[in-house]
């Protein structure tokens, strides 16, 4: 799916119309449009400023990993091919939104 579909879509997620995101983002109304209709080819920068003001960061991906990394995402965080239930590690999310508690050493 395209970042520009994305964008769309958070934006409306959000319930913002497009003078809000431009505003926010420093951008003209119209810019907004024409990257949402794709009738503009906007530059690298334009597109994180835009995606900053939508509270989304843009993350470039070798082609060669984007099939592995999107199949990770699916599955949640979780490496494909690993045990379910109480047997399966941690994913990268669990980890990110519930870090475990490390003790200070010499502490059981």
């Amino acid at each position: 799916m395209s970042i520009l579909i994305e964008m769309a879509g958070a934006r409306k997620a959000a319930g913002l119309a497009q003078e809000a995101v431009a505003e926010k983002a420093g951008l003209n109304r119209m810019t907004v449009q024409k990257i949402e209709a794709q009738t503009i080819d906007p530059k690298l920068s334009t597109l994180e400023v835009l995606a900053r003001a939508l509270g989304m960061e843009i993350m470039l991906v070798p082609a060669a990993l984007r099939p592995s990394l999107e199949d990770f995402v699916r599955a949640g965080g979780k490496v494909l091919g690993q045990p379910a239930g109480l047997e399966a590690p941690r994913s990268a999310v669990d980890e990110l939104v519930h870090p475990r508690m490390t003790l200070p050493k010499g502490r059981p």
